[in-house]
């Protein structure tokens, strides 16, 4: 009972419907045609509400009406709905994106930057600092500081966090490629990494401790242990200049 129970929530998450749709579809799909009245009995949901579930699943494209006496319904085929779905959210993913986009150029947008340069003005930018805790929090900070690059990313890694790193280094290739950023990845010689990342400069070296540096201006460092729950894992982020150069200096010296 739990089994079903979790798969049609999974079902729900995944398709954007609610419990009472995806009960009927998949009552549906277990018979291939049937009525109204016979989708209440095998599905559970109320007769008084059958009528309206089928209806919205006819909207959205998930089931077929069949004309007859009694009316009947035919499902359609999960690997077609699959299909629209990831075509509906591709397009859904580019409208937000357009929208964002034109955010930029509003007069409101325009009054925040002017509000943000205001504010750095009283700003030490040599001291910002900050620690982010959480592997899922840390990911998207390394996400974002990759995304922002213009000149150089460094990444090094230890054996613990090869395999993260060459993820999330994969996903930036092309943007790097287009941009003409130099990269470089430090890290213990992993078959996997190194043919992901075929056009990154991929050095061999067995580092103790793992960060990421983008520019020579901003860099993050992983300071939890192995031992450590991803919800628990910490990271540093540091926004210096001087500081990051220094540091960059001083691993450039232990390479020789």
């Amino acid at each position: 009972m739990k089994q079903e129970t979790k798969f049609l929530m999974d079902l729900k998450k995944h398709f954007k419907l609610n419990i009472y749709e995806v009960k009927i579809w998949t009552a549906l799909l277990s018979r291939g045609i049937a009525s109204a009245g016979e989708l209440a009995d095998i599905s559970g949901v109320p007769r008084s509400r059958c009528y309206d579930v089928l209806e919205t699943l006819e909207k959205k494209g998930f089931i077929i009406m069949k004309i007859g006496k009694p009316i009947k319904y035919l499902a359609v085929k999960p690997e077609i709905i699959l299909e629209r779905v990831k075509r509906n959210v591709v397009e859904e993913a580019n409208d937000l994106v357009s929208q964002y986009e034109s955010i930029k150029e509003t007069e409101e947008f325009k009054e925040l930057e002017l509000l943000h340069k205001t504010g750095v003005q009283h700003v030490d930018i040599s001291s910002i600092s900050k620690s982010v805790v959480g592997r899922t929090a840390i990911n998207r900070y390394i996400k974002d500081m990759l995304a922002k690059a213009k000149s150089s990313v460094v990444i090094v890694s230890n054996q613990e966090h090869v395999e993260r790193h060459g993820k999330l280094l994969k996903n930036f290739m092309p943007s790097f490629a287009r941009k003409s950023i130099k990269a470089k990845l430090y890290a213990p010689y992993n078959k996997s990494v190194s043919k992901k990342l075929q056009n990154i400069e991929h050095v061999e070296y067995n580092a103790n401790s793992s960060f990421v540096s983008v520019d020579g201006k901003e860099m993050l460092f992983m300071v939890s242990n192995a031992n450590v729950s991803p919800d628990f894992e910490v990271a540093v982020w540091i926004d210096s200049p001087f500081f990051v150069n220094a540091v960059n200096v001083l691993f450039e010296e232990s390479l020789k």
